[in-house]
């Protein structure tokens, strides 16, 4: 049996947060079956966990090229699962699979979160005498709950989120193979290949779409959500809706576009709109300076981002769109329902990094992630701050209807050059401009065959070159928010935490150290790398490269 997900972009950590995976140099059935169970209860709803047998751990990250499983073990070890999952109570049954990776075999455990938590399992399996407990996950870490989080994990009884729920209103034929083929073919799973030899319930139960007896089989909500072409039919009002208002909310007139269709596709969909109909560009020649200067009038990444978390956290059971207004001087996007209690408006008004305590869709973020639609837990925030930072934006501003949370507003401020000297003329779809004697300026639509040079990729481009390995653009716009936040000494702690990543080694080693390698950056104790004082600092070298922005 394949499993959905490519085991090359598993291994990456760009899909899948390293603590919602666990490596294992060789069969250790006591301790991988603790990790089952703690994933299984998925304590924060973050959705699936991975064991990967045969890959060894180096610093949190697979050490390449990995150890091996013995590929004639595997029947052994499946027979063996049985019993030992049948321990588990109420009895739980991950999936494996065998999976190819530098000429070896790795044993991939899939473990998805379970649908009859809380789940408690034996310290030790092979024990004659069974102790049991409840494991979950803490970080990068199997732990047993401790009295409070036992008392929560249980209030979590039968508390599915709504996306990993039964329908029992549709049938398996509501949710489209040809669109499930589409998505395995688009992240290069195996089970693309072998969804055209199964039967389509076979499809569904391998990709946990569906759920329940062989002759009761039922989809569950995000299969109708992001494979079935109308997904209004069961969730009415689930599109995105995008309102232009020329003349403000008090005008006359405003110019509205509806997104239907699967999730995704309508997150795809509305984001091309608004790059090509809504993103405007300007170039600033400063008279006597040879460099020109390029700006948005909204950062295309900041909306980007708030559009798909509305995507990903909208609650699904309320009937209403989600809504994208444009107005003259700002873009809010509405979403329904509220944040989670835990998030306090105030903090993401300052820019404050923080995560949700539980998340709403689990099974939503995975697909998207997947699609690369969205980006791992706690990132949103720190991106939007950075890019509209970099384009000279003011801060997004959030709101909420209080402590009811029943919807929740993103709010986009115009550039000021925008707002300052031009007014939007719908008809003409273009900035009208008056900026005088002292600057040559010209504006253009933002779209598909705009030259990236001007959004500052041909910085990404120097740093790339400079560092001398293949980074994706999100590390390397890592890498430049730390080279201007670390002009001053910073700790690792304080470098890792303003980029949105938890103060982890392999965090360090995947989006700092490439900068240290490359001379943009520097540790203040060179000599003591693992010192309690260490600090970072750029270098002449990274200020030069940051004189380029």
């Amino acid at each position: 049996m394949n499993i959905p997900i490519n085991i090359e972009t598993l291994l990456s950590g760009k899909v899948v947060e390293s603590d919602r995976i666990e490596y294992k140099k060789g069969w250790n059935p006591a301790a991988i079956m603790r990790t089952i169970a703690a994933f299984a209860n998925d304590f924060e709803n973050l959705g699936s966990g991975y064991i990967v047998v045969g890959i060894e751990e180096e610093n949190g990250m697979p050490k390449r090229p990995v150890y091996g499983f013995p590929q004639e073990q595997f029947d052994k070890v499946q027979k063996e699962m049985i019993g030992y999952c049948n321990l588990i109570r109420p009895p739980y049954f991950p999936r494996m699979a065998l999976e190819e990776v530098d000429g070896k075999y790795v044993l991939l455990i899939w473990v998805t979160a379970g649908s009859n938590r809380p789940y408690e399992v034996p310290k030790n399996v092979k024990a004659k005498v069974k102790d049991y407990a409840f494991y979950i996950r803490q970080y990068s870490n199997t732990v047993i709950a401790n009295a409070e989080q036992t008392r929560e994990l249980l209030s979590l009884t039968a508390k599915i989120p709504f996306d990993d729920r039964v329908n029992s209103r549709a049938s398996l034929e509501d949710i489209s193979s040809l669109l499930i083929q589409q998505h395995l073919k688009e992240t290069g799973s195996k089970l693309y290949d072998e969804s055209f030899k199964l039967s389509h319930n076979e499809v569904c139960r391998q990709m946990n779409l569906a759920e329940g007896a062989d002759e009761h089989l039922l989809p569950k909500n995000v299969g109708l959500l992001m494979f079935n072409e109308h997904p209004e039919k069961f969730f009415p009002s689930t599109e995105i809706h995008i309102v232009e208002f020329p003349d403000g909310l008090a005008g006359k007139s405003f110019f509205e576009k509806v997104f239907t269709g699967p999730i995704q596709q309508q997150l795809r969909d509305a984001l091309h709109y608004i790059k090509t109909q809504v993103i405007k560009s300007k170039t600033i020649k400063i008279k006597g300076e040879a460099e020109s200067v390029t700006f948005f009038n909204y950062p295309f990444e900041a909306i980007e981002e708030a559009l798909s978390n509305a995507v990903y956290h909208k609650n699904y059971e309320i009937r209403e769109p989600i809504e994208i207004r444009i107005l003259p001087e700002s873009i809010e996007i509405i979403s329904f329902g509220g944040p989670d209690p835990s998030i306090r408006i105030d903090d993401l008004n300052k820019g404050k990094i923080i995560r949700a305590r539980r998340y709403r869709n689990r099974r939503i973020g995975e697909f998207l992630k997947e699609l690369h639609l969205t980006e791992g837990k706690g990132t949103g925030i720190p991106t939007i701050k950075r890019v509209l930072e970099l384009n000279g934006s003011a801060p997004a501003k959030y709101d909420t209807d209080g402590d009811s949370r029943q919807y929740f507003i993103t709010e986009f401020t115009v550039h000021p050059e925008f707002r300052e000297h031009g007014k939007y003329d719908r008809a003409q779809d273009k900035v009208l401009i008056d900026r005088g004697e002292h600057a040559d300026m010209h504006d253009k639509a933002h779209d598909d065959s705009h030259d990236d040079s001007h959004d500052g990729s041909h910085v990404r481009d120097k740093i790339k070159v400079l560092i001398g390995e293949p980074l994706s653009d999100i590390v390397i716009d890592r890498i430049i928010e730390t080279l201007i936040f670390t002009t001053t000494p910073k700790t690792r702690g304080e470098m890792l935490g303003n980029i949105g990543l938890v103060d982890a080694f392999n965090n360090l080693k995947n989006n700092i150290m490439p900068a240290i390698k490359a001379g943009l950056l520097k540790m203040t104790i060179p000599e003591k790398p693992k010192s309690k004082l260490q600090k970072y600092i750029t270098t002449e070298k990274g200020k030069k490269i940051l004189g380029l922005l």
